[in-house]
C-alpha cells in the first residue's frame, strides 16, 4: 500500500468519530439528542451532566482535529468511547462504540505508530 493511500484511509477512519463526536456534542448541547438516548443516559446517572457530557465531545473532537494535540485527542476519545462501551454494555444497548474505537485505533496505528510504542 503506497503511503498516499495509507494516509487517505487513516484520515477517513479518523474523520468518521470526530463527525461523531461533533453531532453527539451539539445535540448534547442543544437538547436535541433522541428521547430514548436521554433515558437511558438519565437512567445511568448522566441526566444532570449532558450538556458538560456534549462539551466533553466538543473538546475531543477539536483536539483530535488539531494535529499538535491529536494524541491527547485519541487517548481521551478512547477512554470517552471505551465508557459508552461499558454503559451500553451494562445497559444491554447495541455496541455502536465499539466500531468507532476501531476506526479511532487503526486511523492512529496508520499515522503515528509511536502512539503505541
Amino acid at each position: 500500500m503506497s503511503a498516499k493511500t495509507t494516509r487517505i484511509i487513516a484520515t477517513v477512519l479518523l474523520v468518521i468519530p470526530i463527525i461523531v463526536l461533533s453531532i453527539g456534542g451539539v445535540m448534547k448541547i442543544l437538547g436535541a439528542e433522541p428521547e430514548m438516548v436521554m433515558q437511558f443516559l438519565t437512567k445511568a446517572g448522566f441526566g444532570p451532566y449532558i450538556t458538560l457530557l456534549g462539551l466533553t465531545e466538543l473538546t475531543i473532537a477539536g483536539l483530535l482535529i488539531y494535529p499538535k494535540t491529536n494524541k491527547t485527542g485519541f487517548l481521551l476519545a478512547t477512554s470517552y468511547f471505551a465508557g459508552a462501551l461499558c454503559l451500553e454494555i451494562s445497559g444491554g444497548q447495541p455496541t455502536a462504540s465499539v466500531v468507532f474505537l476501531v476506526m479511532l485505533w487503526v486511523s492512529m496505528f496508520l499515522r503515528k505508530r509511536e502512539v503505541f510504542v
